[in-house]
Protein backbone atom coordinates (compact mmCIF):
# COMPACT_ATOMS: atom_id res chain seq x y z
CA UNK A 1 0.00 0.00 0.00
CA UNK A 2 3.27 2.13 0.13
CA UNK A 3 4.44 2.53 3.55
CA UNK A 4 7.75 0.57 4.03
CA UNK A 5 6.85 -1.01 7.43
CA UNK A 6 8.58 -4.56 7.84
CA UNK A 7 5.42 -7.50 8.45
CA UNK A 8 7.16 -8.52 11.54
CA UNK A 9 7.78 -5.53 13.22
CA UNK A 10 3.62 -4.52 12.27
CA UNK A 11 2.55 -7.41 13.53
CA UNK A 12 4.05 -6.63 16.71
CA UNK A 13 3.03 -3.22 16.81
CA UNK A 14 -0.53 -4.49 16.10
CA UNK A 15 -0.57 -6.57 19.03
CA UNK A 16 1.17 -3.56 21.44
CA UNK A 17 -1.63 -1.42 20.23
CA UNK A 18 -4.50 -3.90 21.31
CA UNK A 19 -3.65 -3.86 24.99
CA UNK A 20 -3.48 0.22 24.77
CA UNK A 21 -6.88 0.10 23.12
CA UNK A 22 -9.00 3.08 25.12
CA UNK A 23 -6.25 4.33 26.82
CA UNK A 24 -3.36 7.19 26.33
CA UNK A 25 -0.82 7.31 24.11
CA UNK A 26 2.32 6.42 25.16
CA UNK A 27 5.08 6.53 22.75
CA UNK A 28 8.00 5.72 24.57
CA UNK A 29 6.48 2.64 26.63
CA UNK A 30 5.66 1.21 23.00
CA UNK A 31 9.37 2.05 21.63
CA UNK A 32 10.45 0.39 24.71
CA UNK A 33 8.63 -2.65 23.77
CA UNK A 34 8.95 -2.59 20.36
CA UNK A 35 12.75 -1.83 20.71
CA UNK A 36 12.26 1.16 18.22
CA UNK A 37 12.15 4.51 18.35
CA UNK A 38 9.82 7.48 19.70
CA UNK A 39 10.22 8.85 16.28
CA UNK A 40 9.37 5.09 14.54
CA UNK A 41 6.69 4.67 16.23
CA UNK A 42 4.83 8.03 16.03
CA UNK A 43 5.47 7.01 12.28
CA UNK A 44 3.60 3.51 12.18
CA UNK A 45 0.87 5.09 14.47
CA UNK A 46 0.12 7.86 11.80
CA UNK A 47 0.36 5.28 9.06
CA UNK A 48 -2.47 3.12 10.32
CA UNK A 49 -4.77 6.41 11.35
CA UNK A 50 -3.96 7.38 7.97
CA UNK A 51 -5.48 3.92 6.89
CA UNK A 52 -8.63 4.34 8.72
CA UNK A 53 -7.35 1.27 11.12
CA UNK A 54 -6.74 3.16 14.08
CA UNK A 55 -8.55 6.20 15.54
CA UNK A 56 -6.59 8.71 17.97
CA UNK A 57 -9.16 10.33 20.05
CA UNK A 58 -8.03 14.20 20.61
CA UNK A 59 -7.66 15.25 24.32
CA UNK A 60 -9.91 18.53 24.96
CA UNK A 61 -8.59 21.72 24.21
CA UNK A 62 -10.74 24.07 25.36
CA UNK A 63 -10.06 26.50 28.16
CA UNK A 64 -10.52 25.23 31.85
CA UNK A 65 -8.47 25.94 34.87
CA UNK A 66 -7.04 22.29 35.17
CA UNK A 67 -3.70 20.70 33.91
CA UNK A 68 -4.97 18.09 31.33
CA UNK A 69 -3.53 15.46 30.02
CA UNK A 70 -2.58 15.89 26.45
CA UNK A 71 -1.89 13.05 24.95
CA UNK A 72 -4.49 11.22 22.14
CA UNK A 73 -6.38 7.87 23.09
CA UNK A 74 -5.73 5.13 20.97
CA UNK A 75 -8.48 2.65 19.48
CA UNK A 76 -8.26 0.23 16.99
CA UNK A 77 -11.40 1.03 15.03
CA UNK A 78 -12.43 -2.30 14.21
CA UNK A 79 -13.48 -4.21 17.23
CA UNK A 80 -13.55 -7.12 15.76
CA UNK A 81 -9.50 -7.00 14.63
CA UNK A 82 -9.13 -5.94 18.19
CA UNK A 83 -10.59 -9.37 19.32
CA UNK A 84 -8.67 -11.40 16.92
CA UNK A 85 -5.16 -10.25 18.25
CA UNK A 86 -6.03 -10.83 21.92
CA UNK A 87 -7.14 -14.28 20.56
CA UNK A 88 -10.70 -13.82 22.09
CA UNK A 89 -12.64 -16.18 19.82
CA UNK A 90 -15.89 -16.23 21.50
CA UNK A 91 -18.37 -14.38 23.20
CA UNK A 92 -18.28 -15.87 26.37
CA UNK A 93 -14.63 -15.19 26.28
CA UNK A 94 -14.52 -11.76 25.79
CA UNK A 95 -17.13 -11.34 28.73
CA UNK A 96 -14.38 -12.89 30.79
CA UNK A 97 -11.94 -10.74 29.03
CA UNK A 98 -10.09 -7.83 31.00
CA UNK A 99 -10.68 -6.01 27.53
CA UNK A 100 -14.58 -6.17 27.74
CA UNK A 101 -14.98 -2.41 28.94
CA UNK A 102 -12.54 -0.75 26.50
CA UNK A 103 -13.74 -3.02 23.77
CA UNK A 104 -17.49 -1.63 24.41
CA UNK A 105 -16.26 2.10 25.04
CA UNK A 106 -14.11 1.65 21.53
CA UNK A 107 -17.19 -0.19 19.70
CA UNK A 108 -19.63 3.00 20.95
CA UNK A 109 -16.91 5.83 20.16
CA UNK A 110 -16.36 4.92 16.81
CA UNK A 111 -20.33 3.92 16.04
CA UNK A 112 -21.15 7.57 17.17
CA UNK A 113 -18.16 9.82 15.34
CA UNK A 114 -19.00 8.01 12.03
CA UNK A 115 -22.45 8.85 12.44
CA UNK A 116 -21.51 12.85 13.00
CA UNK A 117 -21.47 15.53 10.14
CA UNK A 118 -18.58 17.84 10.00
CA UNK A 119 -20.41 20.58 11.96
CA UNK A 120 -19.85 18.49 15.26
CA UNK A 121 -16.22 18.56 17.32
CA UNK A 122 -15.20 15.90 19.86
CA UNK A 123 -12.61 15.02 21.83
CA UNK A 124 -12.11 13.07 25.33
CA UNK A 125 -11.22 15.11 29.06
CA UNK A 126 -9.25 14.02 31.65
CA UNK A 127 -7.20 15.89 34.02
CA UNK A 128 -4.21 14.82 36.35
CA UNK A 129 -6.39 14.26 39.32
CA UNK A 130 -8.70 11.85 37.23
CA UNK A 131 -11.85 13.40 36.05
CA UNK A 132 -12.37 12.30 33.13
CA UNK A 133 -15.21 11.82 30.54
CA UNK A 134 -15.01 9.36 27.76
CA UNK A 135 -16.14 11.64 25.07
CA UNK A 136 -17.32 15.21 24.76
CA UNK A 137 -19.12 16.17 21.59
CA UNK A 138 -18.99 19.71 20.57
CA UNK A 139 -22.57 20.02 18.73
CA UNK A 140 -22.96 22.65 15.74
CA UNK A 141 -24.89 24.83 18.21
CA UNK A 142 -21.85 25.24 20.35
CA UNK A 143 -23.54 22.67 23.02
CA UNK A 144 -21.46 20.45 24.64
CA UNK A 145 -22.73 17.03 25.33
CA UNK A 146 -20.68 14.42 27.52
CA UNK A 147 -20.66 10.88 26.91
CA UNK A 148 -19.79 8.08 29.72
CA UNK A 149 -19.91 5.15 28.56
CA UNK A 150 -20.96 1.88 30.69
CA UNK A 151 -21.70 -1.78 29.40
CA UNK A 152 -23.87 -2.02 32.83
CA UNK A 153 -27.47 -1.42 32.68
CA UNK A 154 -27.41 -0.05 35.98
CA UNK A 155 -24.42 2.36 35.81
CA UNK A 156 -23.00 3.99 38.64
CA UNK A 157 -21.27 7.08 38.62
CA UNK A 158 -18.11 8.50 40.18
CA UNK A 159 -17.78 11.96 41.66
CA UNK A 160 -15.39 12.42 38.92
CA UNK A 161 -17.43 12.52 36.05
CA UNK A 162 -19.90 15.02 37.80
CA UNK A 163 -16.57 17.36 38.22
CA UNK A 164 -15.23 16.93 34.45
CA UNK A 165 -19.09 17.78 33.94
CA UNK A 166 -18.70 20.97 35.49
CA UNK A 167 -15.33 21.90 34.31
CA UNK A 168 -16.53 21.97 30.84
CA UNK A 169 -19.98 22.96 31.15
CA UNK A 170 -21.59 20.27 30.16
CA UNK A 171 -25.13 21.12 28.59
CA UNK A 172 -26.30 17.62 28.02
CA UNK A 173 -24.94 14.56 30.04
CA UNK A 174 -24.92 10.79 28.64
CA UNK A 175 -24.43 7.51 30.34
CA UNK A 176 -24.43 4.76 26.87
CA UNK A 177 -25.25 1.61 28.07
CA UNK A 178 -25.26 -1.48 26.69
CA UNK A 179 -28.94 -1.79 27.21
CA UNK A 180 -32.28 -0.52 25.79
CA UNK A 181 -33.67 1.74 28.82
CA UNK A 182 -33.91 4.94 28.88
CA UNK A 183 -34.22 6.94 31.94
CA UNK A 184 -32.75 9.79 34.08
CA UNK A 185 -30.11 10.13 36.76
CA UNK A 186 -29.47 12.49 38.69
CA UNK A 187 -28.00 15.55 38.32
CA UNK A 188 -29.38 16.03 34.71
CA UNK A 189 -28.03 12.57 33.36
CA UNK A 190 -29.53 10.26 30.68
CA UNK A 191 -28.58 6.43 30.49
CA UNK A 192 -29.37 5.55 27.27
CA UNK A 193 -28.54 2.55 24.75
CA UNK A 194 -26.31 2.98 22.13
CA UNK A 195 -28.92 2.37 19.06
CA UNK A 196 -31.37 4.75 20.80
CA UNK A 197 -28.73 7.13 21.44
CA UNK A 198 -27.34 7.26 17.71
CA UNK A 199 -30.95 7.57 16.46
CA UNK A 200 -30.99 11.55 18.03
CA UNK A 201 -32.14 13.94 15.21
CA UNK A 202 -29.36 16.00 16.44
CA UNK A 203 -26.77 13.12 15.02
CA UNK A 204 -28.73 13.01 12.08
CA UNK A 205 -25.50 14.17 9.19
CA UNK A 206 -24.49 13.51 5.48
CA UNK A 207 -20.31 14.90 6.08
CA UNK A 208 -18.02 12.80 7.95
CA UNK A 209 -16.37 14.23 10.77
CA UNK A 210 -12.61 14.81 11.67
CA UNK A 211 -12.15 17.61 14.10
CA UNK A 212 -10.57 17.94 17.49
CA UNK A 213 -12.30 19.76 20.39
Amino acid sequence: MGPDIPATSLRKFWTMLAHYHGQQEVLSELGRSLELSHTTIRNYLDVLTDFYMVRQLPPWSGNVKKRLVKSPKIYLRDTGLLHRLLQISNFESLMGHPVLGASWEGFVVENILRQLDDRWKYCYYRTHTQNEIDLALETPDNEIWVIEVKRSSTPKLSRRFHQACEDVRATKKWVITAGKDQYPLTDGVEVIGLQAFLGLKELKGDAKSHSGC
